[in-house]
């Protein structure tokens, strides 16, 4: 049996896991509608941006609390938004999980037959066409961009579910401010920040940077200074230019030749005056006083002139027949005068 509930009503819930769905009807000019939820704690807060559950963030981190994709309901002209969460599984610092239906253009004044439809997520009452636990018509509503459409709270060990109804004329980006969750405007050439985990996808929306839990921020490290300290040159070092105007160097004299002394370089003495060839065997002789200077002899034999055309000598006259008496004197030196 499905509980018809009015504004401000609520129920116990003997589910374990339960399926809110956000439905209406598409009528020309009315503003698509998104459905998100909110994990709040003992102080009505989120306990860090991970617990905003939307289009962006599909999926908490602990997988308690889903969002589904937007889909249209079969044979009818409605579309639906899901929102599944897991209530006995839930941690204890979790006191509340809200339910949130906001547009991005154009209210809800011009959104027909909203309302929200609660089942049971678990055994046969987890079918598509079951029939619902609850169901809450959100009726007449003001021009707000954003409403808290439903909750679940706990209450004496038990979880138990409240039709709210509550606009919020800020929007969605003040809902979630309101909440907890730190929302980062546009800048100021109208793009969003390229940071943060959920991205609006439209030009002209919010954009939401999920903060570090207190318990998981890490540790702060000292700020880089100002100046970072030059680092030493890893190349070979470099070698200064030569001065252009240094004299030049003076220029060595060349070796003398000759053949080296046993590795000594050989002394440059002085050349040595021409000498006159000598003859066979003994020096020449200076010329006497006055007297013109005599060939030498060549080889003991007077030189023969020399004429224009080479003539043979005379033939020799026959030498005269030998004294077959002829004696040569005693030679020995007894026989000398004394």
């Amino acid at each position: 049996m499905t509980h018809a509930m009015a504004k401000g009503a609520n129920i116990s819930l003997a589910a374990a896991a339960v399926r809110a769905v956000l439905r209406w009807s598409t009528t020309p000019g009315a503003p698509d509608v998104d459905a998100s939820a909110l994990l709040l704690g003992a102080n009505g807060k989120v306990r860090s941006d991970t617990d905003f559950v939307f289009y962006n963030q599909p999926r908490h981190p602990s997988g308690l609390v889903r969002h589904r994709p937007k889909h249209r309901v079969p044979g009818t002209e409605e579309i639906a938004d899901t929102i599944e969460v897991d209530l006995a599984k839930l941690p204890a610092d979790v006191e509340r999980v809200t339910l949130v239906g906001s547009t991005e253009e154009g209210d809800f004044r011009a959104v027909g037959a909203l309302r929200v439809l609660l089942h049971d997520a678990a055994g046969t009452g987890g079918a598509a066409n079951a029939e619902p636990l609850a169901e809450f018509q959100v009726g007449e509503v003001e021009a707000v961009s954003a409403l808290v459409c439903a909750e679940f709270y706990r209450r004496d060990g038990g979880w138990k579910f409240r039709a709210v109804g509550q606009g919020y004329a800020s929007g969605l980006s003040g809902l979630a401010t309101d909440f907890g969750v730190t929302v980062e405007d546009e800048d100021e050439d109208g793009q969003a920040p390229a940071t943060g985990a959920a991205q609006a996808e439209e030009p002209g929306t919010y954009t939401l940077t999920p903060a570090v839990p207190p318990a998981a921020a890490p540790p702060t490290t000292p700020a880089a200074p100002a100046t970072p300290p030059t680092a030493p040159p890893t190349g070979p070092p470099s070698i200064p230019a030569m001065p252009s105007n240094l004299p030049a160097a003076p220029s060595t004299p060349p070796p003398p030749a000759g053949p080296p002394s046993y590795g000594y370089p050989a002394p440059n003495y002085p050349a040595a005056p021409a000498q006159p060839t000598p003859g066979y065997g003994y020096p020449q002789q200076p010329p006497p006083y006055g007297y013109p200077p005599q060939a030498a002899p060549a080889y003991g034999y007077p030189q023969q002139p020399q004429t224009a055309a080479f003539q043979p000598a005379p033939p020799a006259p026959p030498a005269p027949p030998l004294d077959p008496t002829f004696v040569l004197p005693p030679q020995g030196p007894q026989f000398q005068t004394r």
